[in-house]
């Protein structure tokens, strides 16, 4: 009994990574993989289920990391600002200008809808 479980839940992980490649490194989209999950023998609310799921965390997983760039970026940026308003004799650009882009990535991760 024991060893079915184990079998189950390795081809589950099996679909889960099958689907999670589709869609994240050949950019497919949910509809060709729910089409490719099904031609691999899952039902058709199964393969459903296995997208909806991936797609749920790839959005997770975007939101925190874009969380994470602002946080970074504004940090990189407000540091840049106050030491060069320090007047220690130069101007960090170069931390001001990486702080702000990477804030405006971030941003545009965190609230993009996909």
């Amino acid at each position: 009994m024991e060893n079915q479980n184990v079998g189950s839940h390795a081809a589950a992980n099996e679909f889960y990574n099958f689907a999670a490649n589709l869609l994240v490194n050949e950019k497919k989209n949910a509809k060709d993989v729910q089409s490719a999950l099904v031609g691999k023998g899952l039902s058709e609310s199964a393969a459903f289920t296995i997208v909806y799921n991936l797609e749920v965390e790839i959005k997770n997983a975007k939101k925190e990391s874009g969380k994470k760039d602002m946080i970074y970026g504004a940090l990189w940026c407000v540091g840049g600002t106050v030491a060069t308003f320090a007047n220690i004799g130069y101007v960090f650009w170069g931390a001001i200008l990486f702080g702000g882009v990477q804030l405006i990535k971030g941003a545009v991760n965190y609230f993009s809808e996909s």
